[in-house]
């Protein structure tokens, strides 16, 4: 009687563990999925920000003839950002479009013909919107990524993404460039 009872209580608490670990497995599989689909969101805004790059670069080329630099600097953050080749890369190069394009955006009030072309208000305003976009986007992402990785380190949760493949994802963070305050003179 009292191996039936010992082998129901270690088959009772087999049970156990491996419904936990089911249950870790798929909470994990669950917030790897939201964090996919929350970059899938920061990616078609930067789409939509790389394609109208090239449109707003030709829209301002001829008047900002001082701020060339600027441009094919945009030009050049661009090309990295679509040929990067894993995430990180690819977030350190959008990260220095945004910064790049908010010192263009700035140095923009400069130039009064410029901002009575009516093509490029249109740009500007689409580019405008597409940050904005793109800031809410990141920080949707970096707060689901946020709960996911916190579940990847805790314990005992850490234990279950660890024999199952599951590893910490990088943050959408501002790069350097980004921080820095646009300096606009007149």
């Amino acid at each position: 009687m009292g191996f039936i009872i010992t082998l129901a209580v270690l088959v009772g608490g087999a049970v156990v563990v491996v419904l936990y670990v089911i249950a870790v497995y798929n909470k994990l599989v669950g917030y790897r999925v939201e964090v996919d689909n929350s970059w899938s969101q920061i990616d078609v805004q930067l789409k939509r920000r790389s394609d109208l790059i090239p449109n707003l670069v030709e829209t301002v080329k001829g008047y900002m003839q001082h701020e060339r630099g600027t441009l094919e600097a945009v030009v050049a953050a661009r090309a990295r950002a679509t040929g990067a080749t894993n995430l990180p890369e690819r977030m350190k190069a959008e990260g220095e479009i945004s910064g790049l394009l908010g010192r263009l955006l700035a140095v923009w009030e400069n130039y009064p013909d410029l901002k009575a072309n009516q093509n490029a208000m249109q740009l500007q305003e689409e580019l405008t919107s597409t940050e904005n976009r793109i800031s809410y986007s990141r920080g949707h992402y970096n707060d689901v990524t946020a709960n996911y990785n916190t579940l990847v380190q805790r314990f005992p949760s850490n234990i279950v993404a660890g024999m199952t493949g599951f590893s910490v994802r990088p943050y959408f963070q501002i790069a350097e460039a980004e921080k820095a305050v646009p300096q606009v003179k007149f």
